[in-house]
C-alpha cells in the first residue's frame, strides 16, 4: 500500500463521527476513500450529516504522523518472521465472512504467517470463555482446540486470559511443525501493542505461527469499549461459536449474541450447577445454543467432513470409567471437601492428601480456594 492511499484509508477511519457505518455508505457513494475526500460540501451532504461533513473537511492534525508510523510499521523486519498488512474493504483479500456481517471494519491490521489468507477460514470456530476460569474450563478449551486443530479447524478467540488463552495454545500444540495457520487472534488494541502482557510470548507464538488481527490504529491502547466492539470480528471469521465457560454477565455472550445475529451456530459446554462459571452457558443452552460434550459434537452441526481424531473423543463424565481410580470415581465432576471425599471412600484424611497430591501433580485433580479439590478431564 503506498502513501497516498494509505493516507486517505486512515483519515477516513480517523474522522471523527464517522465510523464503520458512515465511512460504508460515503465509498458506496463515491468510491475510494480519495474519491471521497474530492467531493463538494454539497455532495458530501446528501449522504452525511453536516457535522459529519464539517469533520471530513478537516484534516486530523495528527495523520502524518500515524501515516508514518503506519508505513515504518509495514514495512519493519519482525524478529518472529511475521508478515505485517493492512487490508480495506476494496482488497480482494478481505474475509468475505466479515463482509456478509452487520458491521464489517473498513481496515483491518494484520499481524502473522505469511502464507496465510484470510480468505480461507471457511474452516474455523471460534472459542471464547470466561476471564477466570476453573481449572476444568482451562483444560476444556486447550483440549478442544488441540482437538480441532488436528482436524485442520483454525481456532479463533481473543487473546485474553483465561479461556482464550488457553485455547491458543491448544491449537498451537495442534499445530505445532505442520506449517498450517494455527489460531486467530482478534485483539482490541493497536498491534504495536499487547495486552495482556502476560500474553506477549503467547503473542509472539501465534504471530509466527497463525495470525493477530486488529481493527484499531496503531497506539490504540487497551480501551474498555474497544473488547465488547472485537467481539464481532471474533464471530463474523467464523462458522460457529464455542463458550466454554461464562458467567452471566461474561463479554462472551456478547460475542455468542452476536454469532447468532449474523446467522452463525452458537455452541456450549454445560458445567456445574453450582459453578457461576456455568450459568453463562446453561443461559445459552436454553437459548438454543447446541450443548457440546465433544467436538464431534461441533462437526455434525457445522457438517465439517473431519476424521475426529482420538484426542477429540469425549472428554465428560462416564469416559473411560472402567479405567479410573476409584479416588477420581469418589471425587466425580464437581468440587468436594476432603472430609466429604472421607466419606465417600472411606480412607483416612491423611491418606487421601497423599493420594490428591499424586492426582495433582498428574494434573488430574486441581486444588481449589476453601480447601477444595476437583477433578479435571484430561482431553
Amino acid at each position: 500500500m503506498e502513501r497516498e492511499e494509505l493516507s486517505s484509508w486512515l483519515r477516513l477511519s480517523l474522522t471523527p463521527g464517522i465510523g464503520n457505518t458512515a465511512g460504508r455508505k460515503l465509498l458506496a457513494a463515491f468510491g475510494l476513500p480519495a474519491d471521497v475526500f474530492r467531493q463538494t460540501p454539497d455532495a458530501l451532504g446528501q449522504v452525511a450529516s453536516d457535522a459529519q461533513v464539517q469533520a471530513l473537511l478537516r484534516v486530523p492534525a495528527d495523520l502524518p504522523r500515524l501515516i508514518d508510523q503506519t508505513l515504518e510499521w509495514m514495512h519493519g523486519a519482525d524478529s518472529h518472521g511475521a508478515t505485517r498488512r493492512i487490508l480495506t474493504l476494496s482488497d480482494a483479500g478481505y474475509p468475505a465472512s466479515l463482509l456478509e456481517t452487520a458491521d464489517p471494519p473498513l481496515m483491518l491490521y494484520l499481524l502473522g504467517a505469511p502464507a496465510f489468507d484470510l480468505t480461507r477460514l471457511d474452516r474455523s470456530i471460534a472459542i471464547v470463555g470466561s476471564r477466570n476460569p476453573t481449572s476444568q474450563g482451562i483444560e476444556n478449551a486447550r483440549g478442544f482446540a488441540r482437538a480441532f486443530g488436528q482436524a485442520g479447524i483454525t481456532v479463533v478467540s481473543g487473546l485474553a486470559l483465561g479461556i482464550d488463552g488457553a485455547a491458543h495454545e491448544g491449537a498451537l500444540e495442534a499445530a505445532q511443525g505442520s506449517g498450517l495457520c494455527a489460531t486467530v487472534a482478534v485483539v482490541g488494541t493497536g498491534l504495536d501493542r499487547v495486552y495482556p502482557a502476560k500474553h506477549r510470548d503467547l503473542a509472539h507464538r501465534i504471530a509466527a505461527q497463525g495470525l493477530i488481527v486488529s481493527e484499531y490504529a496503531l497506539g490504540t491502547p487497551p480501551l474498555n469499549q474497544n473488547f465488547p466492539k472485537r467481539n464481532r470480528i471474533i464471530a463474523g471469521l467464523c462458522s460457529g461459536t464455542l463458550v466454554v465457560e461464562a458467567a452471566l454477565k461474561s463479554g462472551s455472550l456478547i460475542t455468542a449474541r452476536l454469532a447468532a445475529e449474523q446467522g452463525r451456530e452458537v455452541f456450549a459446554i454445560p458445567g456445574s450447577i453450582h459453578s457461576p462459571q456455568a450459568r453463562g452457558c446453561h443461559a445459552l443452552i436454553r437459548q438454543g445454543a447446541k450443548l457440546v460434550e465433544s467436538v464431534n459434537d461441533v462437526f455434525e452441526e457445522l457438517r465439517f467432513d473431519v476424521a475426529a481424531p482420538a484426542a477429540a473423543r469425549s472428554s465428560g463424565p462416564g469416559a473411560d470409567a472402567a479405567d479410573e481410580p476409584a479416588l477420581l470415581r469418589g471425587l466425580g465432576f464437581e468440587p468436594v471437601s476432603l472430609d466429604m471425599l472421607c466419606a465417600r471412600t472411606g480412607h483416612s484424611a491423611a491418606d487421601l492428601q497423599a493420594k490428591l497430591l499424586e492426582l495433582e501433580l498428574e494434573g488430574r485433580v486441581a486444588r481449589l480456594p476453601g480447601g477444595l479439590f476437583q477433578r479435571v478431564a484430561l482431553g
